[in-house]
């Protein structure tokens, strides 16, 4: 198959090089810049993320990685490759410690600089992970969901679908790809995708990814892989089962996905959020066949007209589904639709506007595909029931366009 050189539209920049800080420059400019600033001292209330719809409390902390088999591309840095994550998981009731913000403060700053929404910092959306919060004990260990942000990103902005994973069981572990990313080092210090020597594509994402699941063997064997040995929840590692391991990714990080899949065995399936499939320099599209289940979940990168998202499709041996849903445009499958109107209404834009960067969808309607559509189980099941990966709504439901298998 002969794939055409990738144009610099505005889809293919938010899928390859860009994130949410690029769709807003290139989407919103002119009403941003006309938006009037929204204080916390005003009396606004901040806004807020849905509360996740599973049974159990939800814990959350942070880790600092460092992979000194890899040099660090970043000047002024440990010189061996760093990465922020933090594990969400199931916990017991602990309502005397703190809710997690859904970013810290300095970095919450950065990046609402980066992307010129005239914020307070202050309004920033607690999420439902008690910090550092006692693991709930079940008696067996949990699958491991290991998920991937998009470019110029970070590790939250997928919390909702994070908070209802762990809500519903799962153990999962959220990454920074430092240099791509907005994110807060032990040491106070913030890094922005400015901080980048170069550019890094979806294959330097998998690097990262594969070194995680390093990380997560040695938490589930008792081992603390954080680089300054902070102490972790109280049975986290017990809790963890490295033998049942999925994985999800938006954009860039759907990419990544799937590339680490095809390059580590040790992760059973797979869910791309609307990703461009094209790996990186030297590597234009991905051509080895993959065995495992993998979901597609697709917007602006529908194989039905991408030539990069339909090569990838065509070497699925394994499970396949992509769905569409009506209305929803690149940032619609994330907590972009959620946080975006709420942080519209406060800055005085209109629908139109806010449609503009989120999608025709009704958020409400993106919130039940996140909750729907959990990213496919990493149990044994997935393996030799590959239909029970996800619990979807009916296809025939008017949210939904299940895309059908071409003929042949």
């Amino acid at each position: 198959m002969t794939l055409p050189r990738p144009e610099l539209t505005r889809r293919r920049l938010l899928g390859t090089g860009m994130g949410l800080g690029a769709a807003l420059a290139l989407g919103a400019a002119a009403p941003l810049a006309a938006a009037r600033p929204a204080h916390a001292e005003s009396g606004t209330a901040r806004l807020t993320l849905p509360a996740p719809t599973g049974p159990f409390p939800i814990g959350t902390t942070p880790l600092h990685l460092v992979d000194t088999s890899r040099p660090n591309p970043m000047a002024g840095m440990n010189p061996h490759r760093e990465l922020m994550a933090s594990v969400w998981y199931p916990a017991r009731p602990t309502d005397g410690l703190p809710l997690a913000p859904w970013l810290p403060d300095a970095t919450m700053r950065a990046f609402l600089s980066a992307t010129g929404f005239p914020l307070d910092p202050a309004l920033v959306p607690l999420t439902a992970g008690r910090t550092g919060a006692p693991v709930h004990r079940t008696g067996h260990r949990l699958p491991v969901i290991v998920y991937s942000h998009g470019a110029r990103s970070h590790r939250a902005d997928h919390t909702v679908m994070v908070q209802e994973l762990a809500s519903h069981g799962y153990v999962v572990v959220t990454v920074d790809h430092l240099g791509d990313c907005f994110s807060e080092l032990p040491s106070g210090r913030v890094l922005t995708p400015a901080d980048s020597p170069g550019p890094m594509y979806a294959l330097d994402y998998a690097v990262d990814l594969r070194f995680v699941l390093d990380c997560v063997e040695q938490l589930a064997a008792g081992h603390n892989p954080d680089a300054e040995r902070r102490p972790l929840p109280d049975g986290l590692g017990a809790a963890m089962d490295a033998s049942r391991i999925g994985m999800f990714g938006w954009s860039k990080g759907a990419t990544a996905t799937a590339c680490t899949m095809l390059d580590d065995r040790r992760v059973l399936a797979g869910l791309g959020l609307d990703g461009p499939m094209q790996p990186g320099f030297g590597h234009p599209s991905i051509t080895a066949d993959l065995d495992r289940p993998f979901l597609l979940m697709t917007a602006d990168f529908p194989r039905a007209t991408d030539p990069y998202v339909a090569e990838f499709w065509s070497h699925l041996r394994g499970w396949r589904l992509e769905v569409r849903a009506a209305g929803a445009v690149h940032p619609s499958y994330g907590d972009n639709v959620t946080l975006i109107p709420q942080a519209g209404r406060l800055l005085g834009l209109s629908d139109e506007q806010i449609t503009r960067m989120v999608g025709t969808i009704d958020p409400a309607r993106a919130l039940l595909i996140q909750q729907a559509y959990r990213a496919p189980s990493s149990t044994s099941t997935c393996a030799t029931a590959p239909p029970r990966c996800s619990t979807a709504p009916r296809p025939a439901s008017p949210r939904w366009r299940t895309c059908p298998e071409p003929p042949g």
